[in-house]
């Protein structure tokens, strides 16, 4: 894994929402490679957050990639929509789309509205083993280290076994992983295979932003060598 980025992907969920264009602005000056952007729709998890009008509005003062995540039951109806707001990254989950037959539909789906990079998503009690026969076909993979719906959880450690066998059966496209990233647990998910790390509160509370991105990265750089 030694040749691999890391890339760090701030979760906007935990900005000031009220200065959002503020937000992404000195996110991005602080070293963001990717801005994470959490869609849900209160029905797939338990919380609402933001639609494709609010994304429009972000891509029109971001200058990095938006790495979108939609948490929503029909990941396929929205897709245009949110290809037209700005996304560059789109993420759906697997357990909405739980066979390799109904995943290919929405990633058919998504290539056909345009969508430049495609992502698929697994919780954290979700095998990924059935993966195995999308790798081709999706340019990401998000590991869920929390349950998806709220901020602020904490890490749930096991998880980074699916890195580890996603990247032992040859996976090369990026592994991402959402929910408790910190200081701490950034090393242990990039040893085990990961490249894309989000971050919300660990990045947003930091008194430091730019020194806690830096640190992030250099500490990620540095598993990857040693994993």
């Amino acid at each position: 894994m030694t040749d691999r980025r890391v890339l760090i992907s701030p979760s906007l969920l935990s900005c000031d929402f009220a200065r959002i264009a503020e937000g992404v602005e000195m996110i991005e000056a602080a070293g963001a490679d990717w801005l994470h952007v959490d869609v849900m729709d209160g029905h797939f998890v338990p919380n609402l957050t933001i639609g494709p009008p609010v994304v429009k509005a972000i891509s029109k003062v971001a200058k990095a990639p938006l790495d979108v995540h939609l948490m929503i039951s029909d990941p396929a109806q929205y897709a245009e929509a949110f290809v037209k707001a700005g996304a560059y990254v789109l993420t759906f989950h697997w357990e909405v789309a739980p066979s390799v037959e109904e995943s290919r539909a929405v990633i058919a789906a998504f290539r056909a509205a345009g969508v430049q990079k495609v992502g698929i998503s697994v919780n954290p009690d979700t095998p990924v083993e059935p993966l195995v026969e999308l790798f081709d076909e999706v340019d990401l993979i998000l590991v869920m280290s929390v349950f998806p719906g709220f901020g602020g959880q904490k890490f749930m450690g096991e998880v980074s076994s699916k890195v580890r066998w996603l990247r032992d059966q040859g996976y090369q496209g990026w592994i991402e992983m959402d929910g408790g990233i910190n200081g701490e647990t950034i090393s242990e998910c990039a040893e085990a295979g990961a490249d894309v790390f989000v971050a919300g509160s660990a990045i947003f509370g930091s008194d430091d932003i730019p020194a806690t991105i830096s640190e992030f990265r250099a500490t990620a750089l540095e598993r990857m060598h040693v994993g």
